[in-house]
């Protein structure tokens, strides 16, 4: 990948400074054109940093990145073949050191966003928002961690003048790392959920971690968040930040959603703020009150910046979602609701009011694999998940793996009836899965598919749509 910025030459002298590391061999004035972390892309001219990770160790790489033309290895134990290479104690902190170099180059302005839920809508929105005023630069997909985050400032340009980053965690301390990276001028955190409890413990944790983002903020800095849930709503960061609120229930909120109706697809509400003008008719191409808020983080961030009320309106109908993410497919004569990068209880419950709002006249049917990472929670959770879905009064529910047998039981226990019930345990076999799944599905139904990413469900949806 090469820099974002090509004017501002970086050679191997000044690469190991920005790295933090000590160079060995080579010339210190060669010119490094960019960054690379898979030795099977095109290495050419670039700075390979050698990742270790769980399953893989880029030291065993280094040297099919030299012969894909590597210009430097950022190492920490010494490369078994011929290339200058950056001595470091920790590769991947050496990845973000340069990308933390780098980007204070620039004059651009950061907002950043995390939370359990709604992290990627919001990112999505707030991008469209601010690039009707400004080019502004974004995380890609979901290359929102320690590896992710850095390449993403690497690629920024000169002429960008705002960055929306994404960050994700699975554990204590990520945030942080991240956010003293990027020094956030605006922050928001969407909500807190049970995504990672099996790690965290509790969601008071989860919140902590959350709250991370701040670490790299300066004194006076923007952090937006969602009032109406009552975690962050009484957050208390240790520095000294204006804390802005945003929500839907809660009245006190600085930027707040009212007269929210949906209809076709679409979703139609007013903006009552503290903060802004008041702007009403605001519209946005999906349904469901957890994408009015997501939006509502965005046109928040949006004001904040100066986005006019055309370009805030603008910006929310320009919104495209990621692939795999609340996806509607029309297909065969039925509508598919493909959601399936990942999964949490508050992300399925909000996916089956998507499910009750979009099926207005065919049969409403929920397909919903496990939900990782939820430890000791993880039956009481799936089982709130079905309870949800007997709520909402869907016509058929299929769980996919044996943790979503749970789901079933919950959905049985709140009144769905059995037969209405169909368990596949075997997630692996997609085929085998969709014959049984196909049978149930009638002209004018809609389908939502939705797990954990683990499950890989899209395969399913991809089979139904043959």
């Amino acid at each position: 990948m090469k820099f974002g910025c090509t004017d501002k030459k970086i050679d191997l002298k000044r690469l190991a400074d920005m790295c933090g590391g000590e160079l060995f061999g080579g010339d210190p004035a060669t010119t490094v054109y960019g960054v690379a972390t898979d030795s099977r892309t095109d290495c050419t001219g670039e700075c390979f940093f050698a990742i270790e990770g769980e399953n893989f160790d880029g030291h065993d790489f280094i040297r099919k990145a030299a012969e894909s033309g590597a210009a430097v290895a950022v190492v920490s134990k010494k490369p078994d073949c011929d290339i200058p290479y950056i001595m470091t104690d920790d590769t991947r902190k050496a990845l973000g050191s340069l990308a933390k170099a780098y980007k204070a180059q620039f004059n651009t302005i950061t907002v950043a966003v995390t939370g359990s839920v709604g992290k990627t809508t919001t990112k999505q929105y707030i991008h469209s928002i601010l690039s009707t005023k400004y080019k502004t630069h974004k995380t890609e997909g979901n290359l929102n961690n320690d590896i992710g985050l850095p390449l993403t400032v690497l690629s920024l340009c000169e002429d960008d003048r705002l960055l929306v980053l994404e960050m994700g965690m699975s554990n204590i301390g990520e945030i942080s790392a991240l956010s003293k990276i990027a020094e956030p001028d605006i922050a928001i955190i969407t909500c807190i959920g049970n995504s990672h409890i099996e790690h965290l413990g509790s969601r008071e944790n989860i919140c902590k971690a959350k709250l991370e983002i701040t670490d790299g903020m300066k004194d006076g800095a923007i952090l937006l968040l969602n009032s109406d849930e009552p975690l962050l709503e009484n957050a208390v960061p240790e520095r000294k930040l204006c804390r802005l609120y945003f929500g839907i229930e809660n009245p006190k909120c600085d930027y707040k959603a009212e007269n929210i109706t949906a209809d076709d697809g679409f979703t139609t509400f007013d903006l009552r703020s503290t903060e802004s003008e008041n702007i009403c008719g605001l519209r946005i191409n999906q349904v469901g009150t957890h994408n009015v808020c997501d939006a509502l983080a965005a046109i928040a961030a949006g004001t904040l910046l100066g986005i006019n009320e055309d370009g805030i309106k603008q910006g929310l109908l320009s919104f495209s979602p990621v692939k795999m993410r609340q996806s509607i497919i029309k297909s065969n004569g039925f509508t598919i609701i493909e959601d399936c990068y990942n999964a949490g209880p508050e992300s399925m419950c909000a996916a089956l009011g998507v499910l009750s709002d979009i099926a207005k006249d065919g049969g409403k049917i929920a397909v919903l694999g496990e939900m990782r990472e939820l430890g000791e929670y993880s039956s009481e959770l799936h089982r709130k998940v079905g309870a949800k879905a007997a709520k909402v009064g869907i016509d058929r529910l299929i769980t996919v793996g044996t943790l979503a047998e749970e789901i079933a039981s919950g959905a049985e226990a709140a009144g769905l009836p059995h037969e209405k019930i169909t368990k596949i345990s075997d997630y692996s076999d997609a085929e085998k899965a969709a014959t049984i799944i196909k049978p149930f599905i009638n002209q004018g139904d809609t389908v939502l598919i939705k797990a954990s990413r683990a499950l890989s469900l899209e395969r399913i949806s991809h089979l139904l749509q043959e």
